[in-house]
């Protein structure tokens, strides 16, 4: 082999080396290529899942206001109870007083 044909048969390697590289490429962004409806369909997930995501913020922050004004409002009715109970102990007190006075005068 001359040194015209080495030459040669070094360029038909590289060239099918190349073509080969070429057809990879051409063949792997073929495949992996995203369609245009693909796109979309991604673009349309991604606003629900904002949508949802405010949705989900909106229902956490109703719950902690709920839970606000219902932790408000037991705190409320408890007061309310233990003014009930106190003045219902009194008026027990009262009662038995009452009873002991009008026994001592039924006695006297």
């Amino acid at each position: 082999m001359n040194r015209t044909e080495f030459i040669i048969a070094t360029a038909i390697v590289l060239f099918v080396a190349f073509m080969f590289g070429w057809f990879s490429n051409w063949l792997v962004n073929r495949f992996m290529r995203v369609a245009q409806s693909d796109m979309n369909e991604l673009d349309k997930m991604a606003q629900q899942l904002h949508e949802s995501e405010e949705q989900r913020d909106q229902a956490i922050a109703y719950v902690h206001q709920r839970e606000a004004e219902l932790t408000n409002q037991l705190a409320q009715t408890e007061a309310e109870l233990r003014a009930a109970m106190d003045g219902l102990r009194d008026a027990r007190h009262e009662t038995e007083e009452l009873r002991a006075y009008v026994q001592r005068i039924k006695t006297s």
